[in-house]
């Protein structure tokens, strides 16, 4: 328990690194005054341009990455059979540090591209299915939230079949349960932090992504 809680707060830790506040600040704005008021990727594409947005995707996607990098060195040798757990809780304390940084009032972002660094650094096969999905649904709709929230429903859904079809042969039932249930509320805090743009897609008015200029805030 010591341990995953260690891998919880070190990937708080660097969840705090708010790639689109401090690319914000460095151009003289805080991003969070603008465009959807958080300090994601996609508002810093809108708001500030393709390059921004990229460099910001990039930020926190490695913040979760390279947390889990460091996990894997610190844990994999004695803690080999849990280690796949070990970096979901790593992860889950990335996404809190990133959506809830206590420094910022707990306003942050949506944690999106925090998974995506989850997804890229977990297993070579979630990796590729993430990518798959997500850029296959961008391209065709241009809608952020629905490739992003697609990526994280296929994501629980690989999860528990790989699981259950023996992707983690180390792990035990319980612990394969736990990991599980992590991914699962990750799953509906994602689902919950994007409330109003599920919302928007129902009613049919979601607010579609470019990569080019025409995509920029007003």
């Amino acid at each position: 328990m010591i341990t995953r809680l260690i891998c919880l707060i070190m990937g708080y830790v660097f969840g705090l690194f708010q790639t689109g506040y401090i690319y914000g600040r460095a151009h003289g704005i805080d991003i969070r005054e603008y465009g959807s008021h958080n300090s994601g990727t996609t508002n810093t594409l809108r708001v500030l341009g393709t390059r921004a947005g990229l460099i910001v995707l990039l930020g926190d996607a490695f913040k979760c990455i390279i947390a889990i990098m460091i996990t894997r060195l610190l844990f994999g040798e004695n803690h080999r059979e849990i280690i796949y757990l070990l970096c979901i809780y790593t992860a889950a304390g990335c996404v809190l540090g990133h959506n809830f940084p206590f420094y910022m009032n707990f306003k942050g972002g949506k944690g999106i591209a925090v998974t995506a660094g989850l997804i890229l650094s977990f297993h070579p096969y979630f990796a590729i299915v993430g990518i798959i999905v997500f850029f296959g649904i961008f391209f065709t709709t241009h809608y952020v939230s629905l490739g992003s929230l697609t990526v994280y429903a296929v994501f629980l859904i690989q999860m528990i079949i790989c699981g259950q079809l023996g992707l983690f042969p180390d792990m035990t039932q319980a612990e394969l349960a736990e990991m599980y249930i992590i991914t699962f509320l990750l799953a509906v805090m994602a689902f919950w932090r994007h409330r109003e743009n599920i919302k928007r897609l129902v009613q049919g008015n979601e607010r579609k992504t470019y990569l080019t200029k025409k995509n920029k805030v007003e």
